[in-house]
């Protein structure tokens, strides 16, 4: 049983956990509310958190003229892809999909959120 552990969160780790593709973008607008403190996602001002305007599909670290920490532009550099299996993860657990960033939010623990907040980010979001 010990061995299925390490293994399983190294799956996870790699970004093997994957968003439902059916996310409901009305109801991921309504989750992102919690996020609005730190992100906005309906245009490309930066907040605490750099925007999230176009992120799917963008690499980790690029969005321009936010001070990323390095851990995050590490994970750029080395080919972090904000797809959605990657987006899934990092919403999921931020700390584990990328040690060291600077997120201080511990993640969503809700699948059905996570699938709604990635259609959302999708969905050209509108303020």
């Amino acid at each position: 049983m010990l061995r299925a552990i390490p293994s399983a969160l190294a799956f996870y780790l790699a970004g093997v956990l994957v968003a439902q593709a059916d996310g409901d973008a009305a109801l991921g607008k309504k989750v992102f509310y919690r996020c609005m403190a730190c992100h906005e996602a309906a245009t490309d001002r930066d907040k605490v958190g750099p925007h999230l305007l176009g992120v799917v599909g963008r690499t980790a670290g690029s969005a321009e003229n936010f001070n990323y920490s390095q851990a995050m532009k590490d994970a750029g550099a080395a080919g972090l892809v904000w797809d959605e299996t990657n987006l899934a993860a990092y919403l999921s657990a931020p700390k584990l999909k990328i040690p060291g960033n600077r997120m201080a939010f511990p993640g969503l623990t809700n699948d059905d959120d996570i699938a709604n907040v990635i259609a959302y980010l999708k969905a050209d979001p509108k303020p």
